[in-house]
């Protein structure tokens, strides 16, 4: 019997975009827990040059880029003397992007990351997806890139990473039904009365999750929901048809699949985020974290229920985006993301959201072609005039 050690996996070298993000920072707490097993090349941000700067030496990083050109001079001085070279502006971004590695973390919120993780495609680098943009906004695109490239897209979202496990590699045509989880959010049992009149500080107050303020203002309308089934019909190539969403208000079990023999099977978890991010980070490997572990006879009951579409409208909207396919899914990211910001502000009200987006998407449907975009830049476009027609309607809602 041979007593030699296995041989310690070379060390995975790692692009983050999206770094100083939620994401990113637990995304950092894995790197950091497995010594030796990752590299970490380049780390992108928005605009928190002090953050990113922080997180690149922590990480060991080769260079770090900002989105903000302003924020250049703050990255710089916070990096000076650490040896990391620094860029800002897209091309910055796009730099990090393709930097040489492994895989690379696309993590940067909204429209503002689907060119920089575009590219890392382009340059024939598999992504592990947190960004919800790149396949609401410009799905059909983002995926046709990757096939002709011959690169994976792993989906670290919480459910598409559940879905992807429960998967087990299965063929699709097996695959009856895939569940999508969600956890009502803040608003689930509140009456319709009671969630038309929601704060932004009511909306923001998740009962399970710590996430940036976009998504856990669609988390409390479901409109993250939708937005994910989106996500999941180009990252499985499933038809509509066959998606679902079950409420789960104990946010453990995160996404389910039905085959066609009656077998189901789930993909469970603490909510951390750190269960997704490692495994795509390590895949098709594992490594060890700290996320707490799965206690079931502690937790004793886990219940689901049906969405209410009348209370939570946006996932309604959402899913009718969903069926119409191609230019409505990217109409309706942009316009969610322009009233979100709104009712954030307290410029609209609560219920404005959900109205607005699909007045949004009607007046669109009226006016333009809708076919899908056939390329990134004409999603972004699209993504463009919308999001400027979604402004201009700000000021006369309610009145």
């Amino acid at each position: 019997m041979s007593l030699a050690l296995a041989p310690t996996p070379k060390p995975k070298k790692l692009n983050i975009l999206g770094a100083t993000g939620s994401i990113g920072r637990s995304a950092e707490a894995v790197i950091l827990g497995a010594p030796g097993r990752f590299e970490v090349g380049a780390v992108a941000s928005g605009r928190d040059a002090k953050n990113l700067a922080r997180v690149a030496k922590s990480l060991g990083a080769r260079f770090a880029a900002v989105a903000d050109e302003a924020s250049y001079a703050e990255l710089k001085a916070e990096l000076s003397g650490s040896g990391i070279e620094c860029g800002a502006g897209p091309q910055a971004l796009e730099q990090a992007a393709v930097a040489p590695a492994d895989l690379v973390v696309g993590a940067i919120a909204g429209a503002a990351g689907v060119k920089p993780t575009h590219a890392a495609l382009v340059a024939g680098l598999d992504v592990a997806l947190a960004n919800k943009e790149c396949l609401v906004c410009a799905g059909d695109a983002f995926m046709r890139t990757a096939r002709k490239k011959g690169v994976k897209v792993l989906p670290m979202d919480s459910e598409h990473n559940a879905i992807f496990q429960a998967l087990g590699g299965e063929p699709m045509e097996n695959v009856e039904t895939m569940w999508l989880t969600a956890s009502g959010g803040p608003f689930r049992t509140w009456s319709a009365e009671k969630i038309a009149a929601a704060t932004p500080e009511q909306a923001l107050a998740h009962p399970n999750w710590a996430m940036g303020p976009k998504v856990t203002v669609d988390s409390a309308s479901l409109m993250n929901k939708g937005l994910e089934l989106i996500e999941a019909l180009h990252i499985f190539s499933i038809p509509a048809e066959k998606l679902a969403v079950v409420v789960h208000p104990q946010s453990i079990v995160h996404g389910m699949v039905s085959f066609a023999d009656g077998a189901v099977t789930a993909g469970m978890a603490n909510p951390d985020m750190k269960a997704p991010i490692a495994h795509c980070l390590a895949w098709p490997e594992r490594v060890a974290t700290s996320v707490r572990r799965l206690d079931l006879a502690s937790l004793g009951t886990l219940t689901f229920e049906k969405p209410d579409l009348e209370r939570f409208p946006a996932l309604r909207v959402a899913m009718a985006a969903l069926r119409a396919g191609g230019v409505m899914p990217t109409v309706m990211n942009a316009a969610n993301e322009i009233m979100v910001a709104a009712f954030l502000n307290k410029q609209i009200g609560f219920n404005d959201i959900a109205r607005e987006v699909e007045a949004v998407c009607e007046e669109f449907a009226r006016h333009n072609a809708t076919a899908a975009p056939a390329d990134i830049e004409e999603a972004l476009a699209v993504d463009h005039i919308v999001r400027e027609s979604s402004r201009s309607r700000i000021a006369g809602v309610g009145r």
